[in-house]
This record gives structure tokens, C-alpha cells and sequence, in this order.
């Protein structure tokens, strides 16, 4: 199918009808008092501290795209959000990268403690599960399938192992922090849009389009991270700035130099473009991955 012209304003009108959707679901998470209502109260507290929601975003326009009414894949994409939230939770631990400001608040163990944060992480697991497990109109196998996805995008071999390599064994050369981005960013943000696949019981076609797009994206997206972390302003960061280099951690930054970097970001994004250029009829995936390139220059 021929691709339309590209409007920004549809890109606009379109994102902001999914991040309503996202966070009026999302809202209505764990808002039951019962008598362990702090633990709630911290899930809550790092659920709806705000962000782009990017992730869920990618799952309900792949969804879109593969013919799902989208609004059917709410639920789907925020279980992988309730999954990235429980991994940042944890990552901000003193055990890990001790951070003390996540978008622009104070990190969840800075509220509530580091046992209720790190059970408030435990909780938010099991219960992206269950969102799945649960979501109407969707068949049996696309719950499993999605369940599977999800299973493999945070798990052993997923977000986790690149967790691992990253904190424990302190990846300096370009091919060892590639894999830990590649693990650690690019496949959650790759099992998004692979969600929006199989939700909709979309073809192999588009759900190796879908892997695609979101490891390259994924990449570029760690790349513009560590930009950030050295050029970036904390207010709009969210976090302080110079956190990398503080932590003795080396980044792209530090074997590419900036101007590289840059240039890096927008070879991964054309990649990702190209990768999706059958599916992306309307242009709103192209523009979603245009919009973290415009942010390194």
C-alpha cells in the first residue's frame, strides 16, 4: 500500500490519543486501599510519574498497523510499562546505580524505603502478567503469545543479562557496551512493538519488522541517553547530569565523542525507518523514531 503524505499535526493528535489511553488505564492500577495500601501506594507512586510511555505508544500503533482495533492492546502494552517501571525502581537502589532523582522526582527508595521499593519492583512483575493473562478481546493464543514476548524481551536473556553485564561486569570496548544496550534497552523496547504484533496475530513479516525497528531504535536511543548524560540539561533529563561519569561507567560517548555519537543515532534510525517501511503507511513510526534523532543535534 502506497504511503500517505506525513502530517505532523496526525503524529501529535495521534500520540497524545494513545498516552491518554495509556495513562487513564494506567491510573486506574492499584487503586484499591486495602490494608497493605503502602505497598500499592508505592507501585503507584512510580507508575504515573510521568514519561513519553514511548514503549506502550509502539505497542498500540503496531497493533494498529495489524489490523487490532488498538484499544485492545491498552492493556498489553502497559503490562510491559508496569515491567520497564519495576526495572527502574530497581535500578536507581544503592545496590545498583544509587541514583536519587528519576524524572525529575525523588527515586521510589528515597520515598518509601529500599525494602517497600524493591517488593513495589517484586509486585509490578507478576501483575504485567497478569494485565496480559486477563486482556479482553484478545484470543487465548495471542495472551500466550504475548506472554512469551514479554517473558523474553525482561528475562534471562533479555533486559536482565544486560543489567548483569552492565552492573557486574563493567563493559568499557564498543562491542561489549553494544551487547549490554542491545539486551538491556533495545529488548524491551523491541518486545514493545513485537507485543503490538502479537496482539493482533500479525504476520512473522511484521513481527521480525517490529524486532527491527525496535533494536535499532533501542540502540539509538541508549546512544542519545548517553549524549544527554553529558550535554543534556537535569531539569528536562530528569536526573543529574555527568551520573555516567560519575559512576566510572563508559559509554558511547566516551569511545565515539559526540559528534560520532550523533552521527550513529541517525544511521540507527534509518535503519529502523527502512526496516518498517512496508508497514508504516501513514508515517507515524518514522516520526516517532525521527523525534529522538531531532534531540541530539
Amino acid at each position: 500500500m502506497e504511503k500517505t503524505a506525513f502530517d505532523a499535526r496526525y503524529f501529535d493528535a495521534r500520540y497524545q490519543e494513545y498516552l491518554a489511553a495509556i495513562e487513564d488505564y494506567l491510573n486506574s492500577l492499584f487503586a484499591e486501599k486495602p490494608h497493605w495500601a503502602d505497598l500499592y501506594e508505592a507501585m503507584r507512586y512510580s507508575v504515573l510519574s510521568g514519561g513519553k510511555r514511548l514503549r506502550p505508544v509502539m505497542t498500540l500503533e503496531f497493533a494498529r498497523l495489524c489490523g487490532l482495533d488498538w484499544h485492545k492492546a491498552v492493556p498489553v502494552g502497559c503490562a510491559l510499562e508496569l515491567v520497564h517501571t519495576y526495572s527502574l525502581i530497581h535500578d536507581d537502589l544503592p545496590c545498583m546505580d544509587d541514583d536519587d532523582l528519576r524524572r525529575g522526582k525523588p527515586t521510589n527508595h528515597k520515598v518509601y524505603g529500599e525494602t517497600l521499593a524493591v517488593l513495589a519492583g517484586d509486585a509490578l512483575q507478576p501483575a504485567a502478567y497478569r494485565l496480559i493473562l486477563t486482556a479482553p478481546g484478545l484470543t487465548d493464543a495471542q495472551r500466550a503469545d504475548c506472554a512469551l514476548i514479554l517473558a523474553n524481551a525482561s528475562g534471562p536473556d533479555g533486559m536482565v543479562a544486560g543489567q548483569v553485564l552492565d552492573t557486574l561486569y563493567h563493559p568499557s570496548a564498543q562491542d561489549e557496551l553494544t551487547e549490554v544496550h542491545h539486551l538491556k534497552t533495545g529488548a524491551m523496547i523491541a518486545g514493545a512493538c513485537m507485543l503490538g504484533v502479537g496482539a493482533a496475530g500479525g504476520s512473522e513479516a511484521a513481527r521480525k519488522a517490529a524486532e527491527t525497528y525496535g533494536y535499532q531504535l533501542g540502540l539509538a536511543f541508549q546512544i542519545r541517553d548517553d549524549m544527554l548524560d553529558v550535554i543534556g540539561n537535569a531539569d528536562e533529563f530528569g536526573k543529574p547530569i555527568g551520573s555516567d561519569k560519575d559512576e566510572g561507567k563508559v559509554t558511547y560517548v566516551d569511545r565515539l565523542g559526540l559528534d560520532d555519537c550523533g552521527k550513529l543515532v541517525h544511521e540507527l534510525t534509518e535503519r529502523a525507518v527502512s526496516a518498517v517501511s512496508d508497514l508504516d503507511r501513514d508515517g507515524f513510526l518514522t516520526a516517532l523514531a525521527e523525534s529522538l534523532t531531532e534531540r541530539t543535534k
